[in-house]
This record gives structure tokens, C-alpha cells and sequence, in this order.
């Protein structure tokens, strides 16, 4: 059962579960899973895997709660990065076994519908979102859409730039600093 928290409520269940409870850890997870699935599942492809990721997030929450700062991130923006981080760990790892998969696997992919990140994003944040990435230098945006959206790493965000990584990692900071401004209330 989903349970919903405002940012707050998170952030104290974060700060509690830092401590070792249990019914705060419960409660982020039962409040988060959903997302952090859809995240992984969008740059995995595999359900099966993604399910093994998220699993990783939770015992890294867990082991790490007490490394989150709500003056520097959102709780959920951080949870997300942990999820990201571990889904791309995950596909590098995979990445020699998807170049000897059969093209008969194919036919397994999911289809074309939303999947459950786009489900989770109501339409009013998704315009909110989508509005404030196009006022960002269009650089930096694009970056930030393709790292965070479609689950592409900084080295090859910066091989397609043709720019050092460095540069890239700078323009998405810049650009996320610039994003959460615009998003906050």
C-alpha cells in the first residue's frame, strides 16, 4: 500500500531511520518504492533486475540515512540518485551479457505504455518540470534530460558532446542548481 508523505515527513523519516527505526524505514519505503521502481525499471529494462536494484537502494538507505542532508537535497531527489547510480552501476555491469543476448529476447521488451515513473508523475509536476527545463541554456537541459530521463552516463553524455567530463558534469550541476530553484515552492 502506497503511503504518502509530504517532503517534511520524509525528511524526519529519513532522520529516524538514520537511528535505526524500523517503522520510519517502512514508511520511506512504502512511500518511495513505486518511484525508485520506475526509475530503475526505466534504465534497466528488466523487471526482474530492477527489483534486484531497488532491494540495494533500500539496504543503502538503510545504511546510509544518516548521510542525508535535507539543507542540500529533497529526500526524494536523493533517494533517486541513489537509484539512478545503482541502475547504471547494474547496466554497466550487465552491459557484456545485453551485446550476446539473442534478438528473439526482443520480443520481451516492454511496450510501449507508460510505465509506472510516468504514472507516478502527476500531469500538473510534469508541466512544472517540463517548463523549468526549458528555461535552463538549452546545453544544459538537454544533458540533464537525457542523464536523468533516458538513464545516460556523464562519459558518454560528454562523448556525444564531444566536450570533456568535467564540462559535462559542470553544465548538468549548473543545471540542476538552476532546476531546483525554479522548483521550489
Amino acid at each position: 500500500m502506497a503511503t504518502t508523505l509530504t517532503r517534511d515527513d520524509l525528511a524526519l523519516a529519513l532522520a529516524r531511520v538514520a537511528g535505526g527505526d524500523r517503522a520510519a524505514f517502512r514508511q520511506v519505503y512504502e512511500a518511495t518504492s513505486a518511484k525508485l521502481f520506475g526509475i530503475c525499471l526505466r534504465i534497466l529494462r528488466d523487471r526482474q533486475i530492477a527489483e534486484d536494484v531497488v532491494q540495494d537502494v533500500y539496504v543503502t538507505v538503510w545504511s546510509r540515512a544518516a548521510g542525508f542532508d535535507a539543507a542540500r537535497a529533497s529526500p526524494i531527489t536523493w533517494l533517486a540518485a541513489i537509484a539512478r547510480n545503482r541502475a547504471i552501476d547494474r547496466l554497466r555491469q550487465a552491459r557484456p551479457l545485453r551485446d550476446t543476448a539473442p534478438v528473439d529476447v526482443l520480443a520481451e521488451v516492454a511496450d510501449g505504455a507508460p510505465g509506472p515513473e510516468a504514472e507516478m508523475v502527476g500531469a500538473g509536476e510534469r508541466r512544472r518540470l517540463e517548463s523549468c527545463l526549458d528555461q535552463l541554456e538549452d546545453r544544459a537541459a538537454a544533458a540533464i534530460r537525457t542523464a536523468f530521463f533516458d538513464g545516460v552516463t556523464y562519459d558518454a553524455l560528454a562523448a556525444r558532446a564531444g566536450v570533456p567530463i568535467g564540462t559535462m558534469k559542470s553544465w548538468i550541476r549548473r543545471g540542476l542548481q538552476r532546476l531546483k530553484t525554479c522548483l521550489e515552492p
